[in-house]
């Protein structure tokens, strides 16, 4: 018993730089996940300056946020930090698929492979509101080609069937991913459908009124 004291203050000590950590953690998570949502407003807004430099500002505190927690595995797990990482991604890989720019590896945003993946699901669902805006803007290569996207990852990720401790929880996130992506094929199919009606109707009009034209003459 005559070191227990000394035994007690070690523990304090590593307690208190740990409470210290956690708080920095939790505040600069909340910093994070508001500049990522910021971003990818921006993105769907086409402000890509602003997107960009949101994106930027969440790049640099995601890196203070891994360089504090790693050396504390108990905060550098913890949900909230996991989560603005995925956030982080999410704004990264949402940004490159609507600029058709290529997409950055986990290692190239320096992020563990859950993060990475979870943040590439969530991606795919934040695309359909993108591809929503360009169908009411008749850009429909643009949307076609952004589905082509959302059903790539989908495909791509669904072969990655490991247990939600390994995955960060990915099959979950895909199950709501499917029905966004069924959705959005849907929406763009249907669009697709009713321009080249509108095309075809547009022809034979036109052509009736060329023949009426020729017949008068």
């Amino acid at each position: 018993m005559d070191n227990l004291q000394e035994m007690i203050a070690a523990v304090r000590g590593r307690l208190e730089a740990l409470d210290t950590v956690r708080e920095l953690a939790y505040k600069q998570s909340r910093e994070v996940i508001r500049l990522c949502a910021s971003a990818i407003r921006a993105v769907h807004r086409t402000q890509w300056a602003e997107a960009e430099q949101l994106i930027g500002e969440a790049e640099t505190a995601v890196a203070s946020l891994t360089a504090a927690t790693q050396p504390f595995p108990q905060i550098y797990y913890a949900g909230y930090t996991q989560d603005c990482v995925k956030e982080y991604v999410e704004a990264e890989l949402t940004y490159a698929l609507v600029r058709n720019r290529p997409l950055k590896s986990a290692e190239e945003l320096h992020v563990d492979e859950a993060a990475w993946i979870n943040g590439l699901a969530e991606a795919a669902s934040e695309v359909r509101r993108h591809i929503l805006d360009l169908l009411r803007h008749e850009q429909y290569d643009e949307s076609e080609r952004l589905l082509d996207d959302m059903d790539s990852i989908y495909t791509a990720l669904v072969t990655l069937d490991f247990h939600d401790a390994v995955s960060g929880g990915l099959r979950r996130r895909l199950d709501a991913v499917r029905p966004v992506l069924e959705r959005t094929r849907g929406d763009v199919t249907t669009s697709l459908r009713q321009a080249k009606l509108e095309q075809a109707l547009a022809q034979l009009e036109e052509g009736l009124r060329e023949r009426g034209g020729n017949e008068e003459g």
